[in-house]
């Protein structure tokens, strides 16, 4: 490490004054250095996450390297975690254990979130002698810029190593490994401290956002309900302008997937053009959000970028595995590995070969300019793909003008029912009591064991509560698949549950998004021949498994809403009360669904 911290330092500022893509010292920095700290930490910290940077774009005005541990934080924008922080003048390195406050300057503003950095630092320090004496307290990034100082102000402890004299790579790893030991032993003094203050340790932690476990929701209600608004209101709450936001309203007549990405036309005498549409130019701008991460051709992973938010209005006007059906394929091809994104393309790289005029296209799509000529390479040789930062919500409406949804399209959806998600509550028109969490994009298309939640190790639990499930379902058209098991462990990473009565809301709701909204028919179908049928053999099932939250006196956490200062929302079990309802309307129509 030694001999790689020295290389960075001594060609940090000539770096800076030079270009930014492909500079080898910015590859250190992304890929050497990650990998140097993987070695020292893997086997004592398999599930830590190492992210750095050297710039998105333009160089960083202070380049670092974090260590996440995802119980603690999956952010640099909240929570605490070590972090190697390189001088802005190139004169050496702080290991430091620091803050994150961009999410609490977003909800508390700058001024009050700094004060509140610096009473937890104090805290801290006073409840654990051993932190305090490991480094100092104060470091100097000789930064520029505001995100740079604010390093300086979000400090907790640290240790500096001056360019010129860098220890060897044993004292390296002993301080590294020290401060990872203290960072467990942090955090829970940090819990008690929030705590103490009347804060919830679970809405401090990752307070910034939620992750969705799909990139691709459906919200289901009847009309009026709000929810494009709420697709709106999700996207500003991560840029006030709303420039990451679109909606694109579905046609009736939509067939094919050029209604949505686009085509070649050879009418007039241009030659051949590309047709752009309003979806094609969204997902390129979610694309130049993180055109700085594109680098020798590959995808880096990014943390912080800002999801773009597109609303397919009224979408099953027209048939969705008709005019969708590149978008649900594709979709299944997304996969992280070793810190790059990888997804197969929307829009062919062979598309651009047919096109004879490529700077026009180039116009349309809103590439024009250097700072784009990556991004544009990257598309003539790859193809457009899907971002990593796009969500894609459909609205939808259930009557006589409408289309239903095959299971193909269900099992690529986090399904909500808008009404039973999110109520409408006539009192509280003029003054919300409640409010929807904020959500964000999801990292994971593959589960990972070593994320699992503490209250479910290795996805046991939920695992033979899947099973309880699919003994009901076996030999029907219902019966689940390892897409299912994947995604209710990907749920179970994503919502983190601390203790059961968590675990099973995260199951009540994998059953309200994915399972219940697969089961409609008559009642031959669904074998209606009494106590027997095929929603009241599922009912006794879910009797047990979701135990702690089935009775009515029972409650349990609202995962995707809080209160409007912040507490946690008790309420009944979702699933009981959707089942009980399909159950009625089988028995009042001889058939059902989930749909309302």
């Amino acid at each position: 490490m030694k001999k790689l911290l020295e290389e960075i330092t001594s060609a940090w500022v000539t770096a800076t004054g030079e270009a930014f893509t492909n500079h080898p010292v910015a590859k250190k920095i992304r890929h050497e250095f990650p990998e140097t700290i993987k070695k020292y930490i893997s086997n004592d910290y398999p599930s830590f996450k190492i992210k750095s940077s050297a710039g998105a774009g333009n160089w960083a005005n202070v380049p670092w390297l974090s260590i996440l541990d995802p119980k603690i934080t999956s952010t640099t924008q909240d929570g605490f975690y070590p972090v190697y922080l390189f001088k802005a003048d190139g004169s050496g390195i702080y290991l430091s254990l620091i803050q994150g406050i961009t999410a609490p300057s977003e909800q508390l503003g700058k001024k009050e979130a700094e004060k509140q950095a610096r009473e937890i630092s104090k805290k801290l320090l006073e409840l654990m002698a051993d932190l305090k004496n490991w480094g100092t307290t104060s470091i100097n990034l000789a930064a520029n810029s505001p995100l740079g100082k604010s390093y300086e102000m979000s400090n907790i402890i640290s240790k500096y190593y001056s360019a010129e004299s860098i220890p060897n790579d044993d004292i390296l790893e002993k301080d590294l490994m020290n401060l990872l030991e203290l960072y467990g032993q942090a955090y829970e003094y940090w819990k008690i401290i929030k705590q103490n203050e009347g804060v919830d340790i679970n809405l401090v932690i990752n307070s910034n956002y939620l992750q969705l476990p799909k990139p691709f929701i459906l919200l289901s209600g009847i009309s009026g309900t709000g929810k494009t608004r709420f697709v709106r209101e999700q996207a500003k709450r991560f840029r006030e302008d709303g420039s990451n936001y679109c909606i694109v309203p579905v046609r009736p007549d939509w067939h094919e997937p050029s209604d949505l990405l686009g085509y070649i036309s050879r009418l007039g005498n241009n030659g051949s053009q590309y047709i752009v549409t309003d979806f094609l130019q969204f997902i390129v701008a979610a694309w130049k959000e993180i055109s700085g991460s594109i680098e020798d051709g590959t995808i880096h992973y990014i943390d912080d970028c800002v999801p773009y938010w597109l609303c397919l209005d009224e979408m099953n006007l027209a048939p969705v595995e008709q005019y969708f059906a590149d978008y649900l394929a594709i979709v299944e091809t997304r996969y992280w590995e070793e810190g790059l994104y990888h997804c197969d393309a929307l829009l062919n790289p062979g598309v651009f070969k047919q096109v004879d005029n490529l700077a026009q296209l180039r116009t349309q799509l809103n590439l024009t300019g250097e700072e784009w000529d990556k991004l544009w390479d990257y598309f003539l040789n790859k193809g457009i793909s899907i971002p990593p930062n796009l969500i894609i919500a459909g609205t939808v409406n259930m009557d006589e003008t409408t289309h239903g949804f095959s299971r193909k399209v269900i099992d690529r959806a986090f399904t909500i029912d808008f009404g039973e998600f999110f109520p409408n509550d006539y009192q509280a028109y003029f003054a919300a009591q409640t409010q929807a969490k904020t959500l964000s994009f999801p990292r994971y298309s593959q589960v990972d064991l070593s994320l699992i939640a503490e209250y479910d190790p290795g996805g046991s639990q939920s695992i033979i509560f899947l099973e309880a499930i699919n003994s009901v379902l076996k030999e029907t058209p219902f019966e689940l698949a390892y897409r299912a098991l994947n995604e209710l462990l990907i749920a179970v990473v994503c919502f983190m549950p601390k203790e059961k009565t968590e675990l099973q809301a995260v199951w009540d709701d994998f059953l309200m998004t994915k399972v219940l909204p697969r089961i409609e028919g008559d009642s031959e179908k669904l074998q209606d021949d009494g106590d027997n049928s095929l929603l009241n053999q599922l009912e006794s099932v879910l009797a047990i498994q979701l135990n702690e939250i089935w009775e009515e006196t029972k409650t349990r956490p609202d995962l995707l809403r809080e209160s409007i200062t912040g507490d946690i929302l008790s309420i009944g079990c979702r699933s009981k009360k959707k089942l009980n309802w399909m159950k009625a309307r089988l028995s009042a129509n001889g058939f059902t669904s989930f749909w309302p």
